[in-house]
């Protein structure tokens, strides 16, 4: 799985708010803020105001006095999100007070500089939504000073900070430029809103804002101005008192709140929230999540996929449950629906009553195909009917219940355990579910054990056991005491990393990979074998910065697509593009690289594997393709407690080209799948990574 962006950087839909002009000459330092803002009202036809002679004002004091109601000295709120990979991989989130001066400059590549970065604490669980946070304010900030009074002088200017929500992974205390994602400015889990529009995409239209004024003598915008945008030359601006001030976008004009303590809650952009469709109908749910798809799904062309079709075709199936009340048969409508999607990132409800009933019995034997199309058994489950009958490994299967293996493989339905995106992978599908039945069942084998002359037959009770299909389906099984990334020294001098999953927790990966570049440099290593072959994927992030340890240069990689409703169709930001960060030096390796993978090497998986092939920085061994997940993914809740996933992001390559979806990253070196590299002692991917790094 890859998934997607990080949360963090997903974007909101909101209007624009367009705040009317109302021209306004500097006042003296001694007038109240709130008169000022009364004014500012009654010159655009708001609140009446009184004369400015019949007000006793106090001076403002600096934000820095304590005691006082001179500026917020502390902010705190709540974070309540929905979006269901929030949390997973995190281990060291943080609250920081956010320097815009990206956004001021609309610099998006903008690296919050350390010494400007103020961190807050998180004061309840993060990982129960919503959580809290407190953020004390320095008494004088290190943010960049961005002149933004329109008045044609050459002033001091204000800092202007937001609260975000981010996650740090690499290093730390402090979050550096691949902790922000190449930098820029927070879309989401922010104090402030930003617009989805396409034509003003990334541009702040609401939430609050934290400003810093040092000294008396500068000025503030109080409204978007004519073109609806911040920052810009047509906003009507105010004289800002010394300190800080939070300033609350969503006013008309913006409201200047001086309060010493502050709640602040952080937004969850739109396009971060989880969809719920839960409370609908069965009908109704079924209906809005193929209006979704229909919109949002990424490869609609690019897979011919009808949805008009597939809605007429499977709707009655969920209004009779709805007529039914049957639970039961809205499971088993939704989840062939999406066995109609050639996507393996699509996903959606187990049905456990039927797969017991189609595929709950075994043999307790499991098979591989070779290359030239024979089927051997592989593996044999100690006590279970093959075995007991006599038949051993590496024989090979000729019939099942009469029908030739070949054919019967064919006439199997492989999307039982859900859809692919390859035919490799379809295949490999088939094959493993072509040896489950029903249970209790009776089933004719012919084989033909190794040595022997002729076949036999055998008649097979069908008995409740998974061994067999695990196996065929996930032969590397992992637990939860194996670590993201593992590594060991070969005798041959040469290091083998195995990278178990990017979906794991981030900093520990991280943590493990730097050791690893580490050794690998201090022991002068001089080639290295990364495994990947059983890794299922996770944040593409990650995985893409963990492959920019390989290059000694910033490598773009492509970008990613999304659908974007104000354009009705999918937008590729020129200025988002993805891009491979490498690290300090010393963190850099530029020996010899191979990865092998396999087809259950998915989504993110992929997208490192293809990161290796960019300026042939890697040879790639391998028996099959990758599986071919190409997009990053969303999901969305549905009744009876049921989770859909669905692709929304079209990853394409350097020329627009739609590269891993379908497809998969294919070895540079094949290995054939004959009955030598099923049966050899060894692991024959390995003995080929090695051949290549000894340049055989």
């Amino acid at each position: 799985m890859v998934v997607g962006e990080e949360p963090h950087h997903r974007l909101a839909v909101n209007p624009n708010v367009a705040v009317k002009r109302c021209p306004m000459k500097k006042i003296a330092v001694t007038i109240l803020l709130f008169a000022l803002v009364l004014s500012v009202a009654a010159c655009s036809g708001g609140l009446p105001v009184a004369e400015a002679e019949d007000i006793t004002l106090p001076d403002v004091l600096p934000a820095a006095a304590q005691g006082d109601e001179g500026g917020p000295a502390i902010i705190h709120g709540e974070v309540a999100y929905t979006n269901p990979f929030f949390t997973d991989g995190v281990a060291q989130p943080l609250i920081l007070l956010e320097d815009q001066a990206g956004f001021v400059a609309r610099d998006r590549k903008y690296v919050i500089p350390i010494e400007a970065q103020v961190l807050g604490k998180i004061t309840s669980d993060f990982y129960t939504s919503p959580f809290t946070y407190s953020l004390t304010l320095p008494v004088v900030p290190q943010g960049e000073l961005n002149d933004v009074d329109n008045d044609g002088e050459e002033d001091t200017g204000v800092m202007v900070f937001a609260v975000a929500y981010w996650d740090n992974v690499f290093e730390g205390p402090y979050l550096e430029e691949r902790d922000l994602g190449g930098g820029g400015w927070s879309t989401s889990y922010a104090s402030t809103r930003v617009s989805e529009d396409y034509e003003t995409e990334r541009e702040i239209i609401g939430g609050k804002l934290i400003v810093y004024a040092p000294d008396d003598e500068q000025a503030f915008p109080i409204g978007f101005g004519e073109d609806g945008l911040l920052f810009t030359k047509d906003d009507p601006t105010a004289p800002i008192p010394a300190g800080y001030t939070v300033v609350d976008l969503d006013s008309e004009p913006f409201e200047f709140n001086r309060d010493r303590v502050q709640r602040i809650d952080l937004i969850e952009a739109e396009g971060a929230a989880l969809e719920d469709f839960s409370e609908m109908s069965y009908t109704e749910a079924f209906d809005a999540m193929v209006e979704l798809f229909s919109r949002e799904y990424a490869f609609t062309e690019y897979k011919n996929i009808d949805w008009d079709a597939l809605h007429a075709e499977y709707r009655p199936r969920f209004e009779q449950a709805d007529e039914d009340n049957d639970a039961l048969e809205y499971r088993r409508a939704l989840r062939d629906f999406l066995a109609e999607i050639p996507d393996g990132h699509v996903a959606g409800p187990f049905v456990p009553e039927d797969f017991q009933a189609a595929a709950g019995g075994g043999l307790g034997m499991g098979v591989s195909e070779v290359d030239t199309g024979e089927i051997y058994v592989t593996f044999l489950l100690p006590g279970a009917p093959a075995a007991r009958a006599g038949i051993e490994l590496q024989a090979e299967i000729l019939e099942i219940n009469g029908q030739p293996v070949q054919e019967h493989i064919d006439a199997t339905d492989p999307n039982l355990i859900g859809p692919s995106s390859t035919d490799h992978n379809r295949r490999l599908a088939q094959i493993a579910l072509a040896f489950r039945f029903p249970p209790g069942q009776t089933v004719s084998v012919t084989y033909q054990n190794p040595g022997e002359s002729s076949p036999e037959t055998v008649e097979l009770p069908t008995v409740p056991e998974l061994d067999s299909l695990f196996t065929m389906l996930f032969p590397a099984q992992q637990t939860a005491f194996t670590l993201p990334v593992e590594y060991e020294m070969l005798p041959n001098g040469y290091a083998y990393v195995k990278i178990n999953t990017f979906f794991d927790n981030k900093l520990l990966t991280i943590q493990l990979w730097d050791r690893l570049m580490q050794a690998l440099n201090e022991n002068n290593v001089p080639g290295v074998i990364i495994d990947i072959r059983e890794n299922g994927g996770g944040w593409g992030y990650i995985a893409d910065q963990m492959a920019a340890y390989f290059f000694d240069e910033r490598i773009v990689t492509g970008r990613s697509g999304r659908y974007n409703e104000s354009l009705g169709d999918f937008f590729f930001d020129p200025e988002t593009e993805e891009e491979l960060i490498p690290p300090a030096e010393e963190l850099r390796y530029d020996g010899e690289v191979v990865a092998i993978v396999g087809p259950n090497c998915a989504s993110a998986c992929e997208f490192f594997a293809y990161n290796l092939t960019l300026q042939d920085r890697a040879t790639i061994v391998g028996h099959y393709p990758t599986a071919g997940l190409g997009g990053g993914v969303e999901d969305i809740a549905m009744p009876e407690g049921e989770m859909v996933r669905f692709t929304v992001a079209r990853a394409v390559d350097v020329d627009n080209n739609i590269h891993i979806e379908g497809i998969g990253v294919e070895p540079d070196v094949r290995v054939p799948v004959t009955v030598e590299s099923l049966f050899g002692e060894g692991d024959v991917l390995l003995e080929a990574a090695i051949e290549v790094l000894e340049g055989n």
